[in-house]
């Protein structure tokens, strides 16, 4: 059963579409990046995805028991979130936000929290101000924030934005393990299909037309990924 399913969506605002008749679905496992260019829509799909944004028609349906609530949330980096005044601890913690009704945490949750900063290699950098490191600890560090809410479902807008080639790929190499090792499935908006597409097992690319949806070797097929340095150097 598909963890994830858009039926004919339309997407906009203000009654003007920027996504017409999209369907797909993504089933648990999956690891699927969303690609297209400047303005096709994929953070407007994101927003429809996270509820924030509601369809002009068609529909979007969660299974497994999945609610908004399941679904973790790593947004574009800013200028603002760079200087959020918070310790690497409150950030992290701040991902079980509406997981529960009391206003406090509890042990089982401090003690996940715990595991997943040293899971992710930030346990050490608990106690330091957010604003103090790297864009790569930075990631890595909301990227704990979305763990904290959810087992399932990670929904990720491009998490390597901004980052230098090192820090870009181990954030890849532990998105990867979360997938491949933890079954958690990845939905990624990213500019950088090249790199992405060795650790995907889907392509979404809504800039096409009509919109693609299937597999990487699939998308290979069709000649959008030749994986040569002409077509790298042309999509840049």
């Amino acid at each position: 059963m598909p963890l994830l399913v858009c039926q004919d969506l339309t997407l906009g605002y203000e009654g003007k579409a920027v996504i017409k008749n999209l369907s797909f679905e993504v089933r648990a496992g999956n690891y699927v990046c969303i690609v297209g260019e400047n303005g096709s829509g994929k953070t407007t799909l994101m927003r429809a995805l996270l509820h924030l944004l509601s369809p002009q028609s068609g529909e979007i349906r969660f299974s497994d028991g999945l609610t908004a609530h399941d679904i973790g949330y790593l947004p574009q980096r800013t200028e603002a979130q760079k200087d959020f005044p918070a310790s690497v601890r409150e950030v992290v913690l701040s991902g079980f936000a509406g997981k529960s009704r009391s206003p406090f945490l509890s042990r089982e949750q401090r003690s996940s929290a715990g595991q997943i900063m040293e899971r992710l290699g930030i346990a050490p950098l608990a106690s330091r101000s957010f604003r103090t490191l790297s864009g790569g600890q930075q990631q890595r560090t909301l990227l704990a924030r979305a763990l904290c809410a959810t087992g399932k479902l990670l929904l990720l807008d491009e998490p390597m934005a901004s980052l230098d080639p090192t820090a870009a790929h181990e954030l890849y190499h532990t998105i990867e393990e979360l997938n491949r090792r933890d079954g958690i499935t990845v939905v990624m908006i990213t500019h950088d299909v090249h790199t992405a597409s060795h650790y995907a097992t889907h392509i979404l690319d809504i800039g096409s037309t009509p919109h693609f949806f299937g597999t990487v070797a699939e998308y290979r097929a069709i000649g959008r990924l030749c994986g040569c340095g002409e077509e790298a150097e042309n999509d840049a």
